[in-house]
């Protein structure tokens, strides 16, 4: 089986193995409170030496070259290219053997972009796509309520239209970054006599506008990476729906399509390995560096195959955008379930390879890494429970990627 791209993208390969040498161990200069989430997701969060780049700068940079936003139109401030899914790979790997901080991810720029390309009016794509890429406009996502979760269509959080602007009341809960964020994409009641899903518009928020209260919530990570959102009269311009009214339950459904792959990216996993790759040959017990012991070795092997799966299932969805028509709605489907618990268990084996050091965590003077194994190790189990539970996306597998029948749902007498 021949594996090699062909000699047509050679020239291609040494040009993006050039950059990669000259910014290779560069760190990402950064307000760690406000991005630890997006450097956990990317796995840039090891990354402590080379060059030093601000965070919008790098995000240029990285554009101009065609490393990131390649397939986004030059209006919009992306690169403007075609997609190739060879230049992807080659991309990929030449970031994650040289250590090359990947461009940074996140709501809204994995998840809010490419639905604006495909719902967003001309004004909200000028408006919106550009300082999202660079990371100047960071986003988050109101969807989930006190009572609207699994079932988030029961959603009561109310817009009502008068005098040319969106009045919006109610409360949003597990708003990831919203205390962070200048703009939020929020799913609104703005049709109350219509069904459930049929009542539903996308409206994008400004987090100044008057009557937003945010109360943070402390996760496992000993983080306030979520958030309460509370609506009190807030009100926003007609022109920020996307889409029309009572089609916001189709909007969403775009969004969770690219949200379910973007939480666990293939491409930041590879990066990810890497660096556990060279913890491996750095630690050492009784003397003996732990990637030369065999059980620690046997693990990681196990861990690297399943790392070589998922960039497989990855080349596979993208070679499907570019030729439509190919069948891979099962494959989307697993990409969250398999990443999530992928990432948490490397993790995990970098906090056993480094022992009693692995315990320590965020101002410890012998914490290893800057605490990010132990940090991102929290993070992905709590991705295992949210952005749609594991065990609901089983569910899902199984219906409608497998065709299995559903549950059965037990009749309640009245």
């Amino acid at each position: 089986m021949n594996l090699e791209f062909g000699s047509e993208y050679d020239d291609f390969t040494k040009e993006v193995e050039k950059f990669c040498k000259e910014f290779s161990g560069a760190t990402i200069t950064k307000d760690d409170k406000k991005f630890e989430m997006h450097d956990a997701l990317s796995g840039n969060a090891s990354n402590s030496s080379g060059k030093s780049v601000g965070r919008s700068e790098w995000q240029k940079i990285l554009i101009e070259k065609g490393f990131f936003a390649r397939s986004i139109p030059k209006e919009y401030g992306g690169f403007g290219g075609e997609p190739d899914i060879i230049k992807s790979r080659i991309i990929a790997g030449a970031f994650a053997k040289y250590k090359v901080p990947n461009a940074m991810g996140g709501q809204g720029i994995d998840m809010l972009v490419p639905t604006l390309l495909e719902w967003g009016t001309e004004e909200q794509k000028q408006q919106y796509i550009e300082s999202t890429l660079l990371g100047k406009t960071i986003w988050c996502q109101g969807y989930s309520e006190p009572n609207a979760g699994s079932d988030l269509a029961s959603l009561q959080t109310k817009g009502e239209l008068v005098d040319g602007n969106w009045v919006i009341n109610g409360q949003k809960i597990w708003t990831s970054t919203a205390q962070f964020s200048q703009m939020m994409f929020c799913l609104v009641r703005t049709e109350p006599q219509a069904s459930k899903h049929a009542g539903i518009s996308f409206i994008l928020i400004p987090m100044d506008t008057p009557g937003i209260e945010i109360r943070p919530l402390v996760d496992m990570t000993l983080k306030a990476g979520f958030n309460e959102v509370f609506f009190d009269n807030v009100t926003v311009p007609e022109e920020n729906i996307v889409g029309k009214r009572g089609e916001g339950w189709s909007v969403a459904n775009s969004v969770l399509g690219h949200e379910r792959g973007s939480l666990a990216n293939p491409n930041a996993t590879l990066n990810r390995l890497n660096t556990l790759i060279n913890l491996m040959k750095e630690e050492t017990i009784d003397g003996r560096r732990l990637i030369d012991v065999a059980s620690y070795r046997d693990r990681l092997l196990q861990i690297q195959g399943k790392v070589l799966a998922v960039q497989a299932n990855s080349l596979r969805l993208l070679s499907a955008k570019i030729n439509p028509g190919q069948n891979v709605k099962l494959g989307g489907m697993i990409q969250k379930l398999v990443g999530t618990e992928l990432r948490h268990e490397l993790e995990g084996l970098a906090i056993d390879i480094m022992g009693e050091l692995g315990t320590l965590y965020e101002d410890d003077p012998n914490v290893r890494g800057g605490g990010s194994w132990q940090f991102t190790y929290m993070y992905f189990l709590g991705l295992i429970i949210g952005g749609g539970t594991n065990q609901i996306q089983k569910n899902i597998i199984s219906e409608r990627g497998l065709g299995m029948p559903r549950e059965p749902k037990v009749q309640v007498e009245v």
